[in-house]
């Protein structure tokens, strides 16, 4: 019997495993998709961190989000603290992604 607090899922693949992966499903060595994989995150990142996002199709979209400046207050203490602004990358998931997860929900 599985409790509400376990994963209910437990299959995690790894970067080595996904490198692995590639390389043998695109006939390519595991360190040519390394580089492809790198030069991948590093477009992704270039391009998000200069304002831009990047859509995937039926993968989704890259992103960064402004949080604007806030005040936080300390549980214990009862002091307020200001936080200033960030930056933060966001992915947002296809619609067909958030579909199939759904689907897989209502499965469980």
């Amino acid at each position: 019997m599985r409790r509400n607090n376990e994963a209910k899922c437990s299959i995690e693949m790894k970067e080595v495993e996904l490198v692995t992966a590639l390389s043998r499903q695109l006939d390519m060595t595991p360190h040519d998709v390394l580089d492809t994989l790198s030069t991948f995150y590093s477009l992704i990142g270039q391009t998000i961190s200069e304002g831009g996002s990047v859509n995937i199709s039926g993968v989704g979209q890259f992103e960064i989000k402004k949080k604007r400046e806030r005040l936080s207050v300390n549980p214990v203490n009862k002091k307020k603290y200001l936080i200033p602004p960030k930056i933060t990358p966001v992915f947002k998931p296809a619609p067909s992604w958030r579909n199939y997860l759904k689907k897989l929900d209502e499965n469980e």
